[in-house]
C-alpha cells in the first residue's frame, strides 16, 4: 500500500543509495499490531499503556516521516582523484575514498578542490527535510509527560524512593530510548533486531523473578518486531521510518519502567545506547567520523551491511545472556 502510495525512502548515505525507493513509515504495520493485541488483552493495563505510550510517539514519528518525504536539499558526493589525503570539512580523503558534501565549511573547501582537480563530482544525494532537533526532543518530552500523569509509574526505583526525582528519570529515559533506537535504525532489521532481542530478554528476566504477567509487554513488542522482521530483514522490503523507531523505542522503555526493570532494560538496550555516545563525541569533536552514526562508518570502511547486522545482533544477544547471567548468580 505504501508502495503504491508512492511512500518511499531516499537515503542519505551513498553506501545505501541502491535502496531508493523502497517504501517506509512501515512503523504503521508495527502500531496496527500492537493496537491488536492490546484490544485482545484489553485486561492488561501495562500492556495497554504501552501501546498508548507508542501510538503517541508513533505519531511523532509519523510527521516526521511526512514531512521528510520533501527533499530539503541536493548534495554533492565526491571522490579523491588526486594520489594524495585531501581535506574537506572534517574528513580526510584518502586516493579514492568518497564523500557527501555536507556542511558549509566543506562547500567552501570544494571550490579549491574542484579548481586544483584533486576531487570529482561522481553524484548528488538527496537531504530530507525533517523537524528541528529541538521540536523532537519537546514532543518526545510530551510524550514523557503524558506517562508521568498516568500514576502508573511509582516513585520507587531501582528498590530505592526518590520521590519527584522520578519525572526527570522518565522524561530522560523515554526521548533517550527512542533516540537510541531511532540512531540505530539505519540498516535493513538492525533496530528491529535489537529490539526482539532486548524485549525477549527482558521478558525472560521478569518470568525469572515471578513476574510472568509484568512481561507480557515485552513479548508483545518482541513479537510485532517479529513480524516486521519478515519484509525488514535484509534485503528489506520495508523500512519502519521514524514512525516504528520511535514507538519501538517508547514502547520498551515504557514496559520497562512498568515492569521496574529498568537497569536490566537499560543493560540490554547497550548497543544502540553505545552508539548514541560515539556519535555525541563527534558532534562535540572528541572523535572523528567520516559518517555518523558508527554502523555506517563501517560500511563505509568496507564492512559488509549483512556483517554489520550479524555483529550487532550477536553483541545484543551477548550482552542479553551476560546480564541474564549476573543477575541470576548475584
Amino acid at each position: 500500500m505504501l508502495k503504491y502510495a508512492d511512500v518511499k525512502d531516499n537515503p542519505i548515505v551513498t553506501e545505501h543509495s541502491h535502496k531508493a525507493g523502497t517504501p517506509t513509515m512501515g512503523g504503521l504495520a508495527i502500531l496496527m499490531g500492537v493496537l491488536l493485541l492490546a484490544c485482545v488483552f484489553y485486561s492488561d493495563k501495562n500492556l495497554v499503556l504501552t501501546v498508548i505510550i507508542m501510538m503517541t510517539a508513533g505519531i511523532v514519528g509519523l510527521m516526521d516521516d511526512l514531512i521528510g518525504l520533501k527533499t530539503k536539499e541536493i548534495q554533492k558526493v565526491i571522490v579523491n582523484i588526486s594520489p594524495k589525503e585531501v581535506e574537506i570539512g572534517r574528513l580526510t580523503l584518502k586516493t579514492g575514498e568518497n564523500a557527501r558534501v555536507t556542511t558549509p565549511k566543506a562547500k567552501k573547501d570544494l571550490e579549491y578542490l574542484l579548481k586544483n582537480n584533486l576531487v570529482e563530482i561522481t553524484g548528488e544525494a538527496p537531504i530530507k527535510s525533517e523537524i528541528k532537533e529541538n521540536e523532537k526532543i519537546f514532543a518526545q518530552i510530551l510524550v514523557s509527560l503524558f506517562l508521568i500523569a498516568s500514576g502508573a509509574v511509582g516513585a520507587t526505583l531501582l528498590g530505592f524512593n526518590i520521590g519527584l526525582l522520578i519525572i526527570p528519570v522518565v522524561m530522560f529515559g523515554i526521548v533517550g530510548s527512542i533516540n537510541s533506537v531511532n540512531l540505530i535504525d539505519g540498516m535493513d532489521g538492525l533496530a528491529a533486531g535489537i529490539i526482539a532481542i532486548a524485549s525477549i530478554a527482558s521478558a525472560i528476566f521478569m518470568i525469572s523473578y515471578g513476574n510472568s504477567n509484568g512481561s507480557l509487554p515485552f513479548i508483545v513488542i518482541a513479537g510485532a518486531c517479529f513480524g516486521f522482521l519478515v519484509y525488514n530483514k535484509y534485503p528489506a522490503s520495508i523500512f519502519m521510518g521514524d514512525t516504528g523507531s520511535f514507538a519501538l523505542g517508547a514502547g520498551y522503555i515504557t514496559a520497562a519502567f512498568l515492569g521496574d526493570v529498568i537497569l536490566f532494560a537499560v543493560l540490554a538496550l547497550a548497543i544502540p545506547i553505545i552508539s548514541v555516545i560515539v556519535s555525541l563525541l563527534h558532534r562535540a569533536h572528541i572523535i572523528k567520523l567520516p559518517v555518523e552514526p558508527l554502523h555506517h562508518t563501517l560500511n563505509y570502511k568496507g564492512l559488509s551491511e549483512k556483517k554489520i547486522i550479524v555483529i550487532y545482533w550477536g553483541a545484543t544477544v551477548l550482552v542479553c545472556a551476560a546480564a541474564l547471567f549476573v543477575y541470576r548468580a548475584f
